[in-house]
């Protein structure tokens, strides 16, 4: 299921137009992540984006993560209306591998303090490295949406918010990440991070249903993160990451 991406230094899992399902960086690279300390609208951000990868020599091409933060969640029409402009930057920045999206993302609605519109809360690109250590990589952010064999996607247990309900959508989630690391190549154990979005109290799960699968990366814990997923309807959302470098500006 990889894609390689030879312009941008590593492969990706293909996913929808709005964005990979995981990405992992190649032999003699490594995926940095960069984070801003303030919200800066999505469109200004990728200007900033450029100069940075311009001041490290890398391309736009290098380009491979995009966290975002939205003021509140989106209907359907509205998450397709913002998937389209942001499709389109992309192709315009020649980022797309023949026609496909290889950029993993997360887009979350914070639920204190929430931006006044999308906007960029941190990228991650490839660069050279020298360490012999093995990949590192992304796996986007994904929520409790099941697609059946015919490719039609549906909330599991959509409108429910039982301790038993939650307890099935983490379930699911961690499902799909299992399937996620397993195409990137990877492990539970080589997770340096692990972001759970929810408002839902998930603390009996945390122990049995989420760190019981991280192996020796349960001793990093995960980080909850007081936000919704980015649809109406979503209640639990994670993101899972392995990065050697990562940067505060």
């Amino acid at each position: 299921m990889l894609t390689y991406n030879p312009k941008g230094n590593y492969s990706f899992l293909p996913g929808g137009e709005a964005f990979s399902d995981g990405v992992v960086s190649t032999g003699g690279f490594e995926i940095i992540r960069v984070v801003f300390g303030e919200f800066i609208p999505w469109q200004q951000g990728f200007q900033l984006i450029h100069d940075h990868l311009v001041s490290k020599g890398r391309p736009k091409q290098a380009l491979c993560s995009i966290e975002l933060r939205c003021p509140k969640p989106f209907s359907g029409e509205g998450f397709a209306n913002f998937n389209t402009q942001y499709h389109s930057l992309l192709e315009e920045w020649s980022i797309l591998v023949d026609g496909c999206n290889p950029i993993a993302r997360t887009n979350v609605a914070p639920v204190l303090n929430p931006p006044t519109e999308t906007s960029l809360y941190a990228f991650a690109y490839t660069a050279p490295t020298t360490s012999s250590q093995r990949s590192s990589f992304v796996a986007s952010g994904v929520g409790e949406i099941k697609v059946s064999d015919q490719g039609k996607q549906k909330i599991v247990r959509q409108g429910e918010i039982s301790k038993d309900a939650i307890q099935e959508k983490v379930a699911v989630v961690m499902s799909i990440l299992e399937n996620r690391l397993e195409a990137l190549e990877q492990t539970w154990s080589r997770i340096t991070t692990a972001n759970v979005y929810t408002i839902h109290n998930i603390h009996p799960l945390i122990e049995d249903e989420i760190l019981s699968k991280f192996g020796r990366a349960s001793l990093r814990g995960i980080l909850w993160q007081y936000a919704r997923p980015p649809l109406i309807d979503i209640e639990y959302e994670m993101d899972l990451r392995s990065h050697c470098q990562e940067y505060y500006v």
